[in-house]
């Protein structure tokens, strides 16, 4: 039978997973399509912001919100050890996908945030992905799964 941490630590790998998963298609299709028309995006979203196009926003959302969580995923699941984490982790008796768990879900909530202050305009899948930010840091920082990542 699975701990409640274990299951938690794969709730978290599950979350990252699903993030990453999407974003990697979205900043794609964005990054081959900068006029943001494969995936319906009208250009008038970009009239506040300081881009002419969607290629610089796909290739954020594809590192940021795509590789790193897929690794976070990978990494909570396995526990690889990554000097160049190490060298970030802002907590040294954590393990280092633990810390990035809560960077990412940071992450997640300030880019929803900036492109609702760019558009002006809330819709239901901002509230949707400021959620799974929240959701991201609410669950790397419970006792248990802290405990599961302390070293």
């Amino acid at each position: 039978m699975m701990k409640q941490s274990e299951g938690r630590s794969w709730l978290l790998s599950l979350m990252h997973g699903i993030l990453g998963v999407g974003a990697i298609v979205g900043g794609s299709m964005l990054i081959i399509n900068p006029t943001g028309n494969m995936v319906n995006l009208p250009e008038s979203l970009l009239l506040n912001s300081p881009f002419s196009s969607f290629l610089f926003p796909g290739i954020i959302l594809l590192l940021v919100l795509g590789v790193m969580p897929l690794m976070i995923a990978i990494a909570l699941i396995r526990c690889t050890p990554w000097a160049p984490g190490e060298r970030l982790n802002l907590y040294p008796d954590r393990y280092w996908a633990w810390t990035f768990s809560l960077y990412t879900g940071f992450a997640l909530i300030i880019w929803i945030m900036v492109q609702v202050y760019w558009i002006q305009d809330v819709s239901i899948i901002h509230l949707v992905y400021f959620a799974w930010g929240v959701g991201i840091q609410v669950v790397t920082l419970l006792p248990s799964v802290q405990r599961t990542y302390s070293k």
